[in-house]
């Protein structure tokens, strides 16, 4: 086979518009040209690519390349095209042997080691991915934010071999481990009430912190996260730690720290 279609998504804001990778070979003076509209990142795939098929035990194809990244009227940005050209190269070149491509989607970046890299958006592309009747396989760098998702939709990779060998039916991959969402415990200062003297001698009077009368709202869960697409980036959810949590900025604080929650008759503003 000389031609070879991959199913993959755009980060598009919080919207993940479907991309068709197609890839073709012909003879002719050995090249890669690559269409649709694909800016810089996009452009070096690939040298990423080539790195990346060599130093998996593939062989880079000595054939007249063409990539066409469908719809060509949509700028293509960042390194998550990485994974479904080599497998389209793959596939392609018939180094790779499956009737499974159309099942699924995916997502990643390249090392030259053929190791995968997580890309930002992936909550995004895995729920457009399911809502499409595919499932989708991302580096396991995601694998913390498209466990908000749950369920057996989402597979996560370390490397370009483990992909192929799972295209191949020759093993499998496994889904995410959604981690329970903490119970968020940063409201148990009734310093971050400012004023409101009756409030907080209430609190102590009814054995309970008023303060904490918020955050008793359960934790955002998996069914929130999918109905809510995040903007935030998968890098941002891995270095703060806080997807399951509410109720905070990225600084650690809660949102209306310097405002009293109004439940006196008249709210009185800070000495």
């Amino acid at each position: 086979m000389s031609l070879a279609i991959v199913y993959t998504r755009a980060a598009l804001g919080i919207e993940a518009p479907l991309i068709t990778v197609e890839v073709h070979l012909s003879n002719g003076l050995p090249g890669l040209t690559m269409v649709g509209l694909p800016e810089t990142t996009v452009k070096e795939a690939r040298d990423r690519v080539r790195s990346a098929l060599i130093n998996s035990g593939y062989a880079f194809p000595a054939k007249k390349i063409t990539i066409n990244l469908a719809p060509a009227d949509l700028p293509k940005e960042g390194g998550r095209y990485d994974l479904p050209i080599a497998l389209a190269l793959l596939v392609a070149s018939e180094q790779l042997n499956t009737t499974r491509l159309n099942q699924y989607e995916f997502v990643g970046e390249l090392a030259l080691t053929g190791g995968l890299r997580g890309v930002p958006g992936a909550i995004p592309s895995a729920m457009e991915a399911i809502k499409a009747g595919r499932r989708i396989v991302v580096s396991s760098d995601n694998a913390a934010e498209v466990g908000l998702i749950g369920g057996s939709d989402c597979l996560v990779a370390d490397h370009l071999q483990e992909v192929c060998a799972f295209l191949a039916g020759q093993t499998s991959l496994s889904p995410p481990l959604a981690e329970a969402p903490a119970r968020d415990e940063r409201y148990e200062d009734l310093l971050d009430v400012i004023g409101q003297q009756q409030g907080k001698t209430s609190a102590g009077d009814c054995g309970r912190r008023w303060s904490q009368s918020a955050p008793d709202r359960p934790a955002r869960d998996r069914e929130n996260h999918a109905s809510q697409p995040t903007p935030r980036s998968p890098a941002a959810i891995k270095q703060s730690g806080s997807a399951g949590e509410r109720g905070h900025t990225e600084s650690g604080q809660p949102p209306h720290r310097k405002d009293a929650v109004a439940s006196e008759a008249v709210p009185r503003p800070p000495p």
